[in-house]
């Protein structure tokens, strides 16, 4: 495979289920606001006042526009090269905020609702025999509307407190894909690592011939562990496959996937009929469970604490859009040499490459749900909708170890109070464990719990003396939980005790520093130097780490993010005080130097033109 070739294959926006034919949409795009709503066609706009660079959004200064007011409404347009030929071709949109409505060739393609999944069209029929092909885009999104999921898109025009500049529009990758007529339209990997088997099931699309075969093979670091072929069935097979078990846990651990270990099974997937070939797909699994027992987390059935930083995934001249692949990589490995092993993505459904680095490099992640700031029927069938489709993108990676449908009761106010809301949290708690039962999930993070697997805590006492007091062992849990009111809200719902599940503090310090003068900033607590954030943290961190009731803990935050300024590192990512520093106090008593430097190199995806 030459360098370009290779290049562009790297660079497939979905690396879980990569195929050889696509071509990139991003770049420069035709694009206005249009504030009154004047124009329901692209055929009715004469004229394109602004460009836009795809896939960043209009309000951040890497599209090119830079506008951060409120617009209800914009379009987009662009021009493509393809020839029709015997292929399929599937338009793809990675998200869209909010509504998206798209033409080709001013015949209408279809809609989509929900600013954090994506979508796809079938355009081979409306392609132009010409060649030259036009895509238009129109984008709705309020932004004032707080009954759709929104996270930390603020509703004020400047923002304020915790909440960040809004995203309209396009702000993934746009991107089509050539097909067979017949072929691989989905894949569903699970391990079952008490049965020593992965999952498999595969979904077929196209006209349903009989004699279709599809070929599986599972291989890990040059050694294949299954090489099989099945019958398709009605469009699908359904099929565990059992892996040999090594029997010694020595040879048992160098097949698991944890974040100091990252081991992938590479996947390769072909649909045949006969002697023809249709389809050829590429993806990854890993061995590997998780759970909570009595009070501990449980990784590959073995207590693991949990070491993790909450991350908003902002960066400041692209905001919710990473500015390349590399960028959260670089995330990634700052998160590892901090001394962390996971992140809690926080309000935000990340762009897939982020989990395609986690899986591969080693780093433990849980996904939650965008919330909406207002409690009505239309906001829980949004939310209900959108979160199925983000279980649904990200069930097969491996990072991923916990759902989170709601946080600090934002999207259901009154979870103390009303029995409606109390439901919402246990429907959306129920619905995640019926979607994925092999994850954990924790209904509402923070307080005010009715349903959960882990009682997470936000407690942001910066005091360590404090924390010590109101968590240590010198309380029954059931004291801790009576009498602390963290944020002023109590921790579990009156009629939904604590049914024994393990404790977390899931938010805590949010200590705010900022060596600029002029700068805004906003803190939970605040230092005036880099040392004392250091000092500040040290203590933290000892007194977290010596609260025995906790199963782990998730420190606020990674980064600096707009007027937030409680990161431990600066928006451009550097340090405020030393790696090291921060790395052993992450630790704790267990730091060992030497695990700094482990980070692994991702293996490289395998040949698209590779044959089983």
């Amino acid at each position: 495979m030459n360098t370009q070739h290779e290049f562009k294959f790297l660079q497939y926006p979905r690396k879980n289920f990569v195929r050889n034919n696509w071509s990139n949409l991003n770049g420069r795009w035709r694009f206005l606001f249009d504030d009154e709503e004047v124009y329901t066609h692209p055929s009715q706009i004469s004229q394109w006042p602004l460009e836009i660079e795809v896939p960043f959004a209009p309000e951040c200064p890497a599209s090119g526009i830079g506008d951060t007011g409120f617009h209800n409404r914009c379009w987009y347009q662009r021009t493509f090269q393809y020839s029709k030929n015997s292929k399929r071709v599937l338009l793809h949109f990675g998200a869209v905020d909010y509504q998206a409505k798209v033409w080709l060739n001013s015949h209408f393609l279809g809609s989509h609702e929900g600013g954090h999944t994506p979508f796809c069209f079938d355009i081979t029929d409306i392609l132009s025999e010409s060649g030259e092909q036009i895509l238009s885009v129109c984008a709705d999104d309020d932004p004032l509307d707080l009954t759709k999921p929104r996270g930390k898109q603020d509703w004020q025009k400047d923002p304020h407190s915790i909440w960040y500049p809004r995203t309209t529009g396009i702000w993934q990758t746009v991107w089509f894909e050539e097909v067979s007529e017949i072929h691989i339209a989905k894949i569903r990997l699970a391990p079952q690592l008490e049965r020593w088997e992965v999952g498999c099931e595969v979904f077929v699309e196209g006209p349903c011939f009989n004699g279709l075969q599809l070929k599986i093979k599972l291989s890990c670091e040059g050694k294949v562990l299954a090489n099989d072929t099945y019958e398709v069935v009605h469009k699908e097979v359904h099929r565990r496959i059992a892996l040999s078990d090594p029997g010694i846990d020595d040879y048992r651990n160098e097949l698991l996937w944890s974040p100091e270990k990252p081991t992938l099974i590479q996947v390769h997937l072909e649909l045949w009929k006969g002697e023809t070939l249709l389809d050829s797909v590429y993806s990854y699994t890993a061995l590997r469970s998780v759970a909570f027992s009595g009070d501990r987390f449980l990784l590959n059935g073995r207590p693991y604490y949990l070491r993790m930083v909450l991350d908003q995934g902002y960066w400041p001249e692209t905001f919710l859009t990473p500015p390349n692949s590399e960028a959260l990589r670089h995330d990634i490995e700052l998160v590892k040499a901090a001394g962390f092993n996971g992140v809690r993505k926080h309000q935000k459904i990340e762009d897939p490459d982020f989990f395609y680095w986690a899986d591969h490099l080693g780093l433990v992640v849980w996904e939650e749900m965008p919330s909406a700031y207002r409690f009505t029927h239309d906001s829980v069938e949004r939310i209900v909708k959108e979160w199925a489709e983000v279980i649904d993108r990200d069930l097969g990676h491996p990072s991923i170890i916990l759902w989170v449908p709601f946080n600090e009761s934002w999207g259901v106010p009154d979870l103390a109070e009303k029995e409606s809301h109390q439901h919402c949290v246990q429907a959306l708690y129920h619905l995640t464990k019926t979607f994925d039962p092999t994850r954990p999930c924790i209904g509402n993070d923070g307080w005010e719990s009715t349903a959960t697997d882990l009682l997470g805590i936000h407690d942001y006492d910066d005091q360590p003396e404090r924390l010590i007091k109101k968590y240590g062992s010198n309380h029954n849990i059931a004291d801790i939980l009576t009498r602390y009111r963290p944020g002023g809200r109590v921790l579990t719902v009156e009629g939904y005790p604590h049914g024994g599940q393990p404790i977390m503090i899931t938010e805590f310090g949010g200590i705010a520093f900022v060596d600029r003068k002029g700068s805004d900033t906003w803190g939970y607590s605040a230092v005036q130097s880099s040392r004392e954030l250091r000092n500040k943290y040290e203590k933290l961190m000892e007194a977290i780490h010596r609260i025995e009731i906790f199963c782990g803990f998730c420190y606020t935050q990674f980064t600096d993010t707009f007027q937030e300024a409680n990161g431990l590192f600066r928006a451009d990512r550097t340090p405020k005080f030393s790696l090291n520093s921060m790395a052993r106090a992450t630790r704790g008593a267990g730091y060992s130097r030497g695990e700094l430097t482990s980070t692994p190199q991702p293996p490289p995806l395998p040949a698209p033109d590779t044959e089983i």
